[in-house]
């Protein structure tokens, strides 16, 4: 079909279903918030020390949303059919007074899910806190069990009994279901995936095995460091039988699996192997108040200055049906070997997971 052809048909779905949709049909629905750029680990995949050392500059406070301008933002989104807000960073548990924030999102008639991805550093401190102000689940990105792979990996010596507390004490208090997603990256830490998952079967928790994915510019990636779904399901369908489950919702970005014996699911997030551009519906919006359309977008819209400038709601959510309406993004499907302009791509630590 031709854009043309793919416009029109987005204004007949829209005409359909009252909704907003871009070129491709597809319908504003989850929205991931960025709190911060900082974090404090050194992922090899997402901020190598060699990049972001000492010297790196980092967002002054003054260039970052305020809470306000976070709750603004995300009342205009949810009044657009958003249901899903997800905050990200960077380590957003980095961000002080981040409960406050939580609780000002939960007074939003309309956000049915509100949800957190952090590296679990601090969870267990938090954990208590965040579910007191009105936090639903927490995602927890935890690569190793294996403690010396996870170190290494994290780049800061980091244990990873720490962020199991953090778990338990986040399943305790009633962030569930939690979900431990697990980036796999062929010859660092593929070999523990089998114990990763025995270790959460039957614990109630929801283990996601991701692609290792070309996000940002700085963490060297190589197709040839990509353990794909695939071969992760065949790890662990050899050990521990498993069948596939339907998707629960449009957009859902793993491919979920049970155990055949009903002890739990594990879902794979195959965006290199299995690109799921055509069902994406998330909006994502930096520390800093752009509004990217894709997870490796180029162009970031700017919202803070239409906040700081005296736009209105209506005005700001006038831009934004704008930019979605426009949205023909499917970087996945394309890859930046094949489209060279799309190779510069936002930081995975700016835009958020």
């Amino acid at each position: 079909m031709s854009n043309n052809g793919l416009r029109e048909q987005g204004k007949r779905n829209k005409e359909q279903s009252g909704r907003v949709v871009d070129t491709l049909g597809r319908p504003l629905h989850d929205l991931r918030i960025s709190v911060t750029d900082r974090c404090n680990f050194r992922c090899t995949y997402c901020m190598p020390k060699e990049v972001f050392g000492r010297e790196y500059q980092f967002l002054d406070r003054r260039e970052i949303l305020s809470f306000e301008e976070i709750t603004r933002l995300t009342r205009i989104f949810v009044a657009r059919d958003v249901e899903k807000v997800r905050l990200t960073g960077g380590e957003p548990t980095l961000r002080r007074g981040l409960p406050k924030l939580v609780s000002m999102l939960r007074e939003i008639e309309g956000v049915k899910d509100l949800t957190l991805t952090t590296n679990g550093s601090r969870l267990a401190e938090m954990a208590r806190e965040l579910r007191d102000a009105g936090l639903d689940r927490v995602t927890v990105s935890l690569d190793s069990l294996d403690d010396a792979v996870f170190r290494a990996m994290n780049d800061v010596d980091f244990p990873v009994s720490r962020v199991l507390e953090g778990i338990d004490e986040a399943a305790r208090v009633g962030l569930t279901p939690v979900k431990v997603n697990m980036v796999v990256k062929r010859g660092v830490n593929e070999h523990t995936v089998v114990d990763f998952a025995r270790h959460f079967r039957d614990t109630g928790h929801i283990v996601r095995f991701i692609e290792y994915m070309d996000v940002g510019n700085s963490n060297g990636w190589r197709l040839d460091d990509v353990v794909s779904a695939a071969e992760i399901v065949a790890m662990i369908d050899r050990e521990m039988a498993l069948e596939p489950l339907e998707p629960q919702y449009r957009g859902e970005v793993a491919e979920r699996y049970r155990y055949r014996d009903g002890s739990g699911e594990i879902g794979v997030i195959a965006s290199v192997s299995q690109p799921f551009c055509g069902d994406c519906t998330r909006a994502r919006i930096s520390a800093d108040g752009r509004l990217y359309t894709c997870l490796f977008g180029v162009i970031g819209h700017d919202l803070r200055k239409l906040l700081r400038s005296g736009k209105t709601d209506e005005e700001i959510a006038a831009f934004v049906e704008r930019v979605w309406s426009r949205r023909s993004d499917r970087y996945s499907e394309l890859r930046a070997s094949e489209t060279p302009e799309l190779a510069r791509k936002p930081e995975m630590s700016y835009i958020g997971g």
